[in-house]
């Protein structure tokens, strides 16, 4: 294929063509929504990255790498985190989307969701 004929995925997805999107990408589609979602309920309740990395016992490079979309935090570790967040987390997988929102204690979720998409 020569740079001519070349497009990007957002592109021709809005030509109405088909595209294919390999795991490794819907894979970090997935990572962003999660760093998302932390960084959304963090803010909300005015926390820094460091005071949330002392909350669920971790550094706060370790929160700028999940925030970032760098590093997908494992189940304990994702318990931590959201006892640290003050907030029950509830995660829907698809093969296009995914949906992370951490629901305060105290109600309704609170802003702190976030849906991804592998476009």
């Amino acid at each position: 294929m020569n740079h001519d004929q070349w497009k990007t995925r957002r592109t021709r997805r809005l030509m109405g063509e088909s595209v294919e999107e390999s795991p490794g990408y819907r894979e970090a589609g997935h990572a962003l929504g999660l760093g998302q979602a932390v960084y959304d309920r963090r803010t909300e309740l005015g926390l820094s990255q460091a005071e949330l990395a002392r909350r669920a016992g971790m550094t706060q490079p370790q929160i700028s790498n999940i925030e970032g979309g760098d590093s997908v935090p494992t189940l304990p570790l994702l318990t931590r985190l959201a006892g640290a967040l003050d907030s029950a987390l509830t995660i829907r997988l698809d093969d296009e989307t995914s949906t992370f929102v951490f629901a305060s204690h105290e109600g309704p979720p609170a802003g702190g969701g976030a849906r991804s998409s592998a476009a």
